[in-house]
């Protein structure tokens, strides 16, 4: 499974939003802006994500995106799925969208079906259990040990 750009703005954005909560809409060329997305193609990925209920917009002065519900409520395999579809490295793993693969002799006793579908249990244990506000918080780490790593104190 390789994560598309799709996800990866969608999850920086939602970051951005999180981060945010609390101080009304945010326009779209602010998290354009900040997060380094091109605009066009961070308006469909929003745009989607209000269709799919996990934001919510309002049109003209003070409008913009916020999310629809708490940060610990929103879940990073949530959004992969939105964007991406299933997540399973080959489909014959996959929990929703099933197919058995063409040049497989015998599911049964595939060995890469058996170590595909350990690939995807674990990957699915950590984003079904990761929330926006984990995210808030690791990128929070992260920043303040980059500020620590360059900071000259005499």
């Amino acid at each position: 499974m390789v994560l598309t750009r799709r996800s990866k703005y969608a999850l920086r954005a939602l970051v951005y939003l999180a981060r945010s909560r609390g101080k009304g809409s945010i326009l779209i060329g602010e998290i354009a802006e900040k997060e380094r997305i091109p605009k066009k193609f961070l308006e469909a990925i929003l745009l989607e994500l209000k269709n799919k209920g996990i934001l919510e917009s309002r049109r003209g002065k003070g409008g913009g995106y916020q999310l629809a519900d708490v940060p610990d409520a929103i879940l990073v395999g949530q959004i992969i799925r939105l964007m991406d579809g299933p997540i399973a490295p080959v489909r014959c793993v996959s929990g929703s969208a099933y197919a058995a693969c063409e040049d497989c002799p015998d599911e049964e006793t595939c060995t890469i079906r058996v170590v595909m579908k350990e690939v995807r249990e674990k990957i699915c244990e950590v984003v079904d259990r990761t929330t926006l506000s984990d995210l808030v918080r690791k990128d929070e780490e992260l920043r303040l040990a980059t500020r620590r790593a360059i900071s000259f104190d005499i």
